[in-house]
């Protein structure tokens, strides 16, 4: 990528606010360094004007070049690129290797570049990656679920992306870092600059086990419009986007609103019914907008590769009666847990052959489900029901009446 580009593309990022349209669509059609000298020259390309003209919106062209212009002449995109490099920060354009081609989706509000600070190679490490979004004044619950997750992305070699905020971001960047994975910060202000300033410590983390992201100029500091902006990079570089706790007005739902228009695939984390931070979640449930995930592992099924990332299918609790066969359980069902009853009276209620009630009853005794007493058989008692099993038992009984063993329930 030639200097020259570079250049233009850091003085126009001063220019422009952050995800500007128009600009976006100015250097679309001539170039980034024809943008930036129509922009000092305050001339528009006849084109532009005319294809902005075609679709209604060239009405506020004049005030925008006017603010563009003033910004431009105070701009000076070599000091910047230079104060970007001592602090060791790198800027990457459209055309770098290390530019996500993802971002393409954007259209005319793709960024005009990405300031980088960090380690790990940001194309790369979007590659496997799912955005984690949520409540900034998160519950334990949300705060507890998201470091969950950055831990099992990690684990299974995913990158965690998110904002570097407080609450459910905060939680899953150190989930991530906890698992020795790169975890990509998508700041609303420079990169040389901590918000929150109580994070301080995790972005130095992140840029050294991952990187740190903005599409702002060093020393600008963040606004509300910044953040609402910064969320459509944060859907855009991932695979896809979990929520893990969110409000009915919160800024979670927003990066969640960015991924459904990119047609990427949402997931979010229900919670209690009663939990007013969880509201959104459901709602985006409700109108069927979101899939339910509860696991990681069940996100990157959702945004893996058909066949290769697929999440282990959740099985009920297994207990020791589940090992016992049909005429076995029939028997077992059959005796009662007080008095006693004989193997003939047993047999006659679980509807079965006297021989193969026999069968069972002796499998069960060895077992320790039931005992033998004076008027028959009847269920052991918990407090005897920690005796174990040994080697020396036989073996479970079939279908057909065999001997039976099983180990008991522990008490």
């Amino acid at each position: 990528m030639s200097s020259v580009e570079v250049e233009a593309r850091a003085a126009l990022m001063r220019a422009a606010d952050a995800g500007d349209a128009t600009m976006g669509r100015l250097v679309a059609c001539c170039g980034a360094p024809a943008a930036a000298e129509a922009v000092r020259a305050r001339t528009l390309p006849p084109e532009f004007i005319a294809q902005e003209a075609k679709h209604e919106r060239a009405a506020k062209l004049d005030q925008r070049l006017s603010t563009w212009h003033a910004r431009l002449a105070a701009a000076d995109p070599a000091a910047d690129i230079a104060t970007g490099e001592q602090a060791g920060a790198r800027l990457v354009v459209p055309g770098s290797t290390e530019w996500p081609s993802q971002l393409d989706q954007l259209g005319p509000s793709r960024p005009l570049g990405l300031w980088l600070h960090g380690s790990a190679d940001l194309r790369f490490s979007c590659l496997r990656s799912v955005a984690v979004v949520g409540a900034r004044a998160a519950t334990s619950y949300g705060a507890h679920v998201a470091a969950e997750f950055g831990i099992g992305f990690g684990e299974a070699g995913w990158s965690v992306i998110s904002g570097g905020a407080f609450g459910v971001d905060g939680a899953v960047h150190r989930g991530a870092l906890a698992s020795d994975s790169p975890t990509v910060v998508v700041l609303a202000c420079g990169v040389d600059i901590a918000y929150p300033s109580g994070h301080l410590e995790l972005f130095a983390a992140a840029r050294g086990q991952g990187v740190v992201v903005s599409e702002c100029p060093p020393g600008v500091h963040p606004t509300r419009a910044r953040f609402l902006i910064r969320n459509r990079l944060i859907a855009a570089l991932s695979r896809g986007t979990v929520v893990v706790e969110a409000a009915l007005r919160s800024g979670a739902l927003n990066t969640a609103a960015h991924a459904l228009s990119l047609n990427r695939h949402l997931g979010a984390v229900p919670g209690p019914v009663t939990s007013a931070m969880s509201a959104g979640c459901h709602r985006l449930l409700r109108e069927r907008k979101a899939i339910c995930v509860t696991t990681p592992e069940e996100m990157i099924d959702l945004v893996g590769t058909i066949g290769d990332d697929l999440a282990p299918s959740p099985r009920s609790p297994a207990v020791p009666r589940d090992a016992l066969n049909e005429v076995t359980k029939k028997v077992l069902d059959a005796v009662p847990s007080r008095g006693g009853a004989g193997p003939a009276s047993i047999a006659l209620t679980a509807g079965v052959p006297l021989d193969a009630a026999l069968s069972s009853l002796g499998g069960l005794a060895a077992a320790g489900y039931i005992e033998r007493v004076a008027k028959g058989w009847r269920i052991r008692k918990p407090a005897s029901a920690a005796y174990r099993k040994s080697d020396s038992l036989p073996d479970p009984v079939d279908s057909s009446g065999a001997d039976a063993f099983i180990e008991p329930p522990v008490a």
